[in-house]
């Protein structure tokens, strides 16, 4: 589902009952399925996002970033009258954050909203969706799963029955160790390598490990040291990043490193999918980075010596402006002004 996300940042402390807590910082952007959406049109795949609409303001609102704005195919969307766009609020302190959502399920599963699915060279999808995209899998599109997060906190092992098939399984070292039963991510990594070819399982500031048994490929890496405000939507940035990078047949440790670069870039900024970078972040960051590199800074260089593929990676063309999550719902006549001044820059 496309959520519309409030967030909040730079809290001092938890909310209580019975008081207040006024933060430093608020964001509005599309949420949820949204932010691996516009993390993969941003940077240069040509993406279609299937999801239900709601017949509201806040519905309206995301559809125009993401189809307006961001460029994503919404060709397979659906609008339900009377439907209302579910909202999180999500609030960071203490390195981590909280959220609260309102919602209800889509009054139509993804295969019916769906039908045959386009011919495409990658999907991404959710363990715990029915399996829409079998067809898109039998046409030769690799599958990048994840899975959410467990409220029950039952972790069900059946749902890694439905990796059958899946090319990539790349979930969150608690999730990793909860559906494996194992005690540490090396352990949660090593059986799910035994089910998909490209087991990934993030940490988070911890970074990520991947084992590629298509290539014999062994990898861990590091996150990129930054100062984070909001961590919302970090791992949908780094599944994103993770296609980008296997599309274009990177060994492992430059995906993973491009995808921990991503994520690390998407945390100093609000909310999920308007925090996604695009390559002129990326040219932006490499730049800074050289000149701290020859100005001396030891960090620097060894980031240098680490990220020296970046280069040969980036696109020749210019990047265009990204826009980034405002405290407010901006009013809809505002995207076409801010896309004509993106052009002027």
């Amino acid at each position: 589902m496309v959520f519309l996300d409030i967030v909040f940042t730079d809290l001092p402390r938890a909310p209580t009952p019975g008081t207040e807590v006024w933060t430093g910082g608020m964001g509005s952007s599309p949420g949820g399925i949204a932010n691996l959406a516009v993390a993969t049109a941003r940077l240069g795949l040509r993406t279609t996002l299937a999801a239900g609409f709601g017949d509201d303001g806040y519905a309206d609102w995301c559809r125009r970033v993401l189809a307006d704005q961001e460029g994503v195919d919404l060709s397979l969307s659906r609008t339900f009258e009377h439907w209302h766009t579910p909202v999180t609020v999500s609030m960071a302190y203490d390195g981590d954050r909280a959220m609260v959502t309102h919602g209800h399920p889509n009054p139509v599963g993804p295969a019916e909203m769906i039908g045959i699915a386009p011919r495409t060279r990658a999907v991404i999808v959710e363990l715990e969706d029915e399996p829409w995209w079998l067809p898109a899998r039998a046409a030769g599109a690799l599958v990048f799963a994840d899975v959410g997060w467990d409220p029950s906190g039952v972790w069900d092992r059946r749902v890694l029955d439905q990796l059958n098939g899946c090319h990539c399984f790349m979930p969150n070292e608690v999730e990793a160790q909860a559906y494996t039963r194992t005690a540490t991510p090396e352990a949660a990594l090593a059986a799910l390598a035994d089910r998909v070819p490209l087991a990934v399982v993030t940490g988070g500031v911890r970074g990520a490990m991947a084992v590629d048994g298509s290539t014999g490929e062994r990898a861990s890496v590091p996150s990129v040291p930054v100062t984070a405000i909001d961590p919302t939507g970090a791992g949908d940035v780094f599944g994103a990043s993770l296609v980008v990078g296997t599309l274009a047949g990177w060994p492992l440790e430059h995906r993973l490193r491009f995808s921990a670069l991503c994520a690390s870039l998407a945390v100093q900024q609000f909310g999920g999918a308007l925090a996604a970078p695009g390559w002129g972040d990326l040219a932006d960051w490499w730049s800074t980075l050289t000149a701290a590199a020859t100005a001396g800074d030891p960090r620097a260089r060894s980031l240098r010596d680490d990220y020296g593929f970046l280069p040969d990676v980036l696109p020749s063309e210019p990047a265009k402006a990204m826009r980034r999550a405002e405290a407010t719902i901006a009013r809809l006549s505002d995207l076409d002004q801010r896309r004509s001044d993106a052009h002027h820059d």
